[in-house]
């Protein structure tokens, strides 16, 4: 297939022209990545974002996995003499693998089958016979010519019995009913499941599933995820009822065009080929849809929380002590500086069973004073509310105002026994690396979880239950998208952070780190160049993304490219306003007043391109996640008993799934807002609600003390 027809196709889905899909699709091929293209080539691909680029890359894999797959099948059908011009047409008009290979079926070559070892016998001129609905004679007799017994077949019956098998094939490997079935199965098919054995934890998890079922059209990603996991553990059986009566009468419409003396034959081949061949296989392809379609559901529910939880707004500025709770083991505490920079680690036991609450508390007080700490972050972990008790206690004996604030661990284990974490902390214990982590968090969430893997930072559902080759890429975009959204500052990014960057490997992230060490600060961007590794095509799709916040040029502590400096430097001429001026009150003011259009055309630059070099000027070294809520702190506790139904309280949005949001609201457990309590009216789907990081006002609707669960409404009751 031409570019321009997958183009064709490809735009058709997405409902934009086809020219923005070629020019993506070159831009792609050139080696371009997805967060250069939709920053940097707007006008060659019609302004089209990261998320529509992404699809193009993704569509474009698969058509070409597409065509590669239907040259390989013309061949292999070639090779056996029974290619013809229609076979060959449909297998080029064939837009989906399932198609293709419906095509492919009866030509594939198979193990040995009943269907087989009746051709060996001679059956198949029986059989063709039969499906030719002949209008006289009796079935023994058109099969008494191929008794043989040399040959096996001992009897009328005997050779009857192998042409039904040869037909049952036949009418399995029809490529138009195995379409009409699949159909048919998903649209008007109940998927039940049942017990199959007792829970051995005796929790009863998959209990509503226990005598469950639900059509299959109708039925949500996240309870088929649910049903297939229930169905893994040996728990629930699971099936799918098809409309049997319809299937056996479209069977017959197709093959029993008229009256045939051969009727009842051909109708009990017609229930074996459906029965025996079609509905199993049609029943694995409708589940493994359902399931691949569950996946992507709940790889985009993980990818928007990650994405969320990555921009969260740094507390920058801060001077944090890190507090990794626990119980036997003490509370690791650490403190860190405003840029991250460890200053002092300790360990203290306020929690049962040592309860040394007196000597911990004099540990903290000291650490706050010597090192003048403005904030306590405290993982949520284990022992996380009887710590963050203690820490509330002693925050109100200090002579000055401090808050705290409950801080997502989730992957913080994983990092501290990383080889990462040995390596910046070879000295350190695991739980001592981890109280650092939680601190930085707070400091700069996204410079922190990238060095994670993506799949352990807490914010999914179901995620264990998914491709995991397909979860980590999707997640490694949303991680890179981040982290290109908001640039890094070259001086001061880890490795980890600079892998992420638009065109940088890990090999070129180290080599840029080690010679930041050699050389000291860089002072331009064009420093990057004698990087080794860091080749022109490198350069190009990085530097954009690539911060030098107090080098020579101003411009390069702002996401213009390079490329488009020339084109800057003759606007500010116009503007007459000096480069270092950029950000002033007098740059806002000259800017504003800008035609956009007519500058565009007299520079010789797009417009979109213009457009996002004015707004770099206007806030150079702005970083998008100051614009967003800060995170919200406390100061006290808040417990069970002290809520009361209808009360209204402040949260953050921690989690957001398919039936609703777990929002913090400084309780033990995190409190759960029902996909029907998120607003008035219809809600499709949580994420057009909240999401991650967000403050939200929400009432308490209910509360359960056996199980220590609240339940919130987002809606005012007094509404």
């Amino acid at each position: 297939m031409e570019i321009k027809q997958m183009a064709g196709v490809i735009a058709a889905e997405l409902g934009v022209k086809t020219h923005q899909v070629e020019q993506t699709i070159i831009l792609l091929d050139g080696g371009n990545t997805v967060p250069f293209i939709a920053r940097y080539r707007k006008e060659m691909t019609g302004q089209l974002d990261e998320t529509e680029i992404r699809t193009i890359e993704e569509r474009l894999r698969y058509l070409r996995n597409l065509a590669e797959r239907k040259e390989e099948v013309l061949r292999l059908i070639d090779e056996q003499g029974k290619l013809t011009e229609e076979l060959t047409q449909a297998i080029q008009q064939a837009r989906k693998l399932q198609e293709l290979e419906d095509l492919y079926r009866p030509y594939k070559q198979k193990r040995r089958t009943r269907a087989t070892a009746a051709k060996e016998k001679g059956l198949e001129p029986l059989a063709q016979l039969l499906l030719s609905l002949p209008t006289s004679g009796t079935p023994e007799a058109m099969a008494e010519p191929y008794v043989n017994p040399e040959k096996g077949v001992e009897s009328t019956e005997e050779a009857l019995q192998g042409a039904m098998d040869i037909i049952a094939e036949v009418v399995s490997d029809d490529a138009e009913v195995r379409k009409w079935i699949r159909q048919a199965t998903y649209q008007k098919g109940i998927l039940g499941s049942e017990q199959k054995e007792t829970e051995a934890d005796g929790k009863n998890v998959y209990q509503m599933y226990y005598a469950y079922s639900e059509p299959v059209k109708k039925i949500v990603p996240h309870r088929v995820l649910a049903i297939n996991r229930g169905e893994a553990e040996g728990i629930l059986k699971v099936s799918i009822e098809a409309p049997t009566e319809e299937i056996r009468s479209f069977l017959q419409r197709r093959y029993i065009s008229r009256q045939t003396v051969v009727r009842e034959l051909l109708e009990a081949a017609l229930d074996d080929s459906y029965k025996r061949l079609i509905a199993p296989s049609i029943e694995r392809e409708v589940r493994g849809e359902l399931t691949e379609a569950a996946e992507e559901r709940a790889i985009h529910i993980f990818a928007e929380n990650l994405r969320n939880l990555l921009l969260q707004p740094p507390l920058k500025g801060k001077v944090v002590l890190g507090v990794d709770p626990a119980y036997r083991t003490g509370c690791k505490l650490a403190v860190v500086d405003e840029t991250g920079k460890l200053l002092h680690v300790a360990v203290v036991y306020p929690t049962p069973p040592l309860n040394k609450v007196a000597e911990a508390s004099d540990v903290v007080k000291k650490l706050i004073a010597k090192y003048n700490v403005e904030i306590v972050a405290i993982g949520n972990g284990t022992a996380s509310r009887e710590t963050e008790q203690f820490v509330a206690d002693v925050l109100k004996e200090i002579d000055k105002e401090i808050f705290y604030i409950i801080v997502n661990e989730a992957g913080a284990s994983v990092y501290s026994a990383s080889a990462l974490a040995k390596e910046e902390f070879p000295e350190l214990d695991v739980a001592e690396r981890s109280a650092i982590s939680i601190a930085r968090r707070l400091q700069d969430p996204l410079a922190e979880l990238v060095k994670i893997d993506p799949k352990s930072v807490g914010v999914g559902q179901y995620q264990h239950d998914v491709s995991q080759s397909r979860l980590a890429e999707c997640l490694q975009f949303v991680v890179q998208s981040a982290v290109n959204h908001v640039g890094v500052d070259v001086n001061t990014a880890s490795p980890s952070l600079l892998q992420y960057v638009s065109g940088i490997n890990k090999q070129v992230a180290a080599n840029i780190v080690k010679l930041r060490e050699e050389l000291g600060k860089f002072t331009d961007r064009a420093q990057l160049k004698k990087v080794p590794r860091l080749g022109a095509k490198t350069y190009e799709q990085c530097i954009g993304f690539l911060r030098v916040m107090d080098g020579k040029n101003p411009l390069d502590k702002t996401p213009i490219h390079p490329e488009s400096y020339e084109a800057t430097n003759r606007l500010l001429d116009m503007l007459e306003l000096p480069v270092g001026q950029i950000g002033s009150e007098v740059c806002r003011e000259r800017l504003s007043a800008l035609d956009l259009p007519a500058t565009a055309e007299r520079l010789g630059i797009g417009e979109p391109t213009l457009r996002d070099i004015v707004d770099s000027l206007l806030r150079p070294g702005r970083d998008p996640r100051d614009e967003l809520p800060k995170p919200l702190l406390h100061k006290d506790v808040l417990q069970l008993s002290d809520l009361s139904i209808g009360m209204k309280l402040q949260g953050t949005v921690r989690n957001v799934v398919d039936f609703g949001a777990f929002v913090d609201i400084g309780l033990k457990n995190d409190g759960l807002v029902h996909i029907s309590r998120l607003r008035k009216g219809f809600v499709k789907h949580p994420l057009e609600v909240v999401t991650v990081g967000d403050i939200v006002d929400v009432w308490v609707a209910d509360i359960d003390e056996q199980r220590q669960r609240v339940g919130l409404t987002m809606i005012d009751p007094g509404q």
